[in-house]
């Protein structure tokens, strides 16, 4: 990310970072690509725009901050919507943060066309983790054409996330009725003929089974709309800790970021 050329701002109250195209776009106006980071590293639109700039795309990039952290963050901090994680995360954090973002997704999208004197055309939509879950929500609503998405590291399934966690943390999830409506609700491999534009689903060789599988399982649902990679040695971050501020590009980043440019090269005009 070039910090000289970055916008910073709020849309519609959803505080982002806006990249100019960095490259003629193929056909007329320059398209918008939005992108909501990870709750792992990189954890802020700041850090997510250094991570996948995609440099090469005639787009303008812009990453969206989740609700709950950053200047969103719960009063308290880092540590309250840490004890808010562990006293219940599907219902204190998954369901709020994805069902906000998502809500939120229509009007900011029209406000960033206001501010930045956008095209009315199809959006390519992104997101990493938790944020990808983000998108595949936008994208199954439909309340703004999708023109493509890409996900790394995906939540495509909730339940087998929170199995994650439990293994990553040492904890046992208690799961209620509400709860296991939650996760049913976040099963996109079940609502794949919801998504209605082209997936891209990137996972890294050593991530947890959780991501790797529902992401496999999901492109396999998709058929010609979707198309899986594993990216050899990677995890499921894309940055190093703490992931708040902006760091330089990692290898395994970088690889993602040339994913996600091509993607979004070839199906969004």
């Amino acid at each position: 990310m070039q910090a000289s050329s970055a916008i910073r701002g709020h849309a519609a109250g959803v505080p982002f970072v806006a990249l100019p195209p960095a490259a003629e776009p193929l056909d007329g106006p320059a398209p918008l690509v939005v992108t909501w980071h990870l709750m792992d590293p990189p954890r802020s639109e700041e850090a997510m725009a250094a991570a996948l700039p995609m440099s090469g795309l005639g787009a303008w990039r812009v990453y969206f901050g989740l609700p709950m952290h950053g200047g969103r963050a719960p009063e308290g901090g880092p540590e309250e919507f840490c004890r808010l994680a562990g006293e219940d995360y599907v219902l204190n954090v998954a369901e709020p943060v994805t069902e906000q973002a998502a809500t939120e997704f229509p009007g900011a999208v029209a406000d960033l066309r206001r501010q930045l004197s956008l095209p009315d055309s199809p959006v390519g939509v992104a997101g990493g983790s938790a944020g990808a879950t983000v998108a595949l929500e936008v994208l199954a609503r439909a309340e703004v054409p999708i023109g493509a998405a890409a996900l790394v590291s995906p939540v495509t399934q909730l339940g087998p996330a929170v199995g994650a966690n439990e293994r990553q943390f040492g904890v046992t999830y208690r799961w209620s009725e509400r709860s296991r409506a939650v996760a049913d609700r976040y099963d996109f491999v079940r609502r794949a003929g919801e998504l209605c534009a082209p997936v891209l689903l990137v996972v890294g060789e050593h991530d947890d089974e959780a991501f790797r599988e529902p992401a496999a399982a999901l492109s396999e649902a998709l058929g010609d709309a979707g198309r899986l990679v594993t990216v050899p040695g990677m995890a499921h971050a894309l940055a190093d800790e703490p992931g708040i501020e902006a760091a330089p590009q990692t290898g395994h980043a970088a690889m993602v970021d040339t994913e996600f440019t091509a993607w979004f090269q070839q199906h969004l005009r």
